[in-house]
């Protein structure tokens, strides 16, 4: 089985740069997205219900804004996209599938920079991730468990191109990445990282300006955190550059 997640910036926008063309030579079972911007209805028949796959939402509330969805080859036996706190579920950052004992989930954490980029959502982040390793450490118990999505978090400074002068900046601030320190402690495994320990430059983002992309100075915060028992059944770690249709690009395993 091969997972993707992506943050499509905007599934709408995508669609025009080639997403379904993306689905469909991706040779992947499971597709996850974040940052869809769009309710079900705003999407054409053939982006809301491609053919041979079975597609699932969990929008915002609010229009234009976040959102989640994953598509799979197989229908889920049960979809989650409720974390139980109001005030964090009604920003669509959170869905989750279950495929047999399997569950993936697809989660786009919050920022932590708010409107000013005065760090001020900072709060909102940390309430977001602990509530999500709350529900993924119940899950954990039922089977093997992969969490995907943009983390908005560069753990280590192998992670992003200039970690000197983002240290005070959301994305890169030590009590976000003590989060995901916690998380590994937890027995939760960023499966690109274990594969790929020492090498440097692998990012996920670049802004869209400066010419970041062209010259590569990003920030890996696109991950695939897996449950113990469910990094045991992966076979490859993968990092996809080259596609273009985002500021950030596809991230992904492949499980045996």
């Amino acid at each position: 089985m091969r997972i993707v997640s992506w943050n499509v910036n905007g599934l709408r926008a995508c669609v025009k740069k080639g997403f379904l063309e993306f689905l469909s030579t991706s040779k992947a079972d499971v597709v996850c997205l974040q940052e869809v911007r769009a309710f079900a209805d705003q999407l054409t028949p053939e982006v809301r219900e491609p053919k041979g796959w079975h597609v699932q939402f969990s929008p915002a509330q609010r229009p234009g804004y976040s959102g989640v969805a994953i598509y799979s080859r197989i229908a889920p036996s049960r979809v989650e996209t409720s974390l139980g706190i109001e005030e964090l579920d009604v920003e669509g950052r959170f869905i989750c599938a279950r495929f047999g004992r399997t569950s993936v989930a697809s989660v786009y954490f919050p920022k932590g920079s708010g409107k000013d980029r005065d760090n001020s959502r900072v709060p909102y982040k940390m309430a977001f991730y602990q509530a999500v390793f709350k529900r993924i450490e119940q899950l954990k118990k039922s089977g093997p468990v992969f969490v995907t999505g943009d983390y908005n978090t560069a753990h280590e400074e192998i992670d992003l191109a200039r970690p000197k002068t983002n240290k005070k900046a959301s994305g890169f601030l030590i009590e976000e990445r003590d989060e995901l320190t916690r998380w590994q402690a937890a027995g939760w495994v960023d499966t690109f990282r274990q594969r790929h320990a020492d090498e440097p430059d692998h990012y996920t983002w670049w802004r869209q300006f400066g010419g970041a992309r062209e010259n590569n100075v990003g920030w890996r915060i696109d991950y695939v955190y897996a449950s113990t028992s469910a990094n045991k059944k992966v076979k490859d770690a993968f990092i996809w550059p080259d596609v273009m249709a985002s500021d950030h690009c596809p991230v992904g395993v492949d499980v045996g």
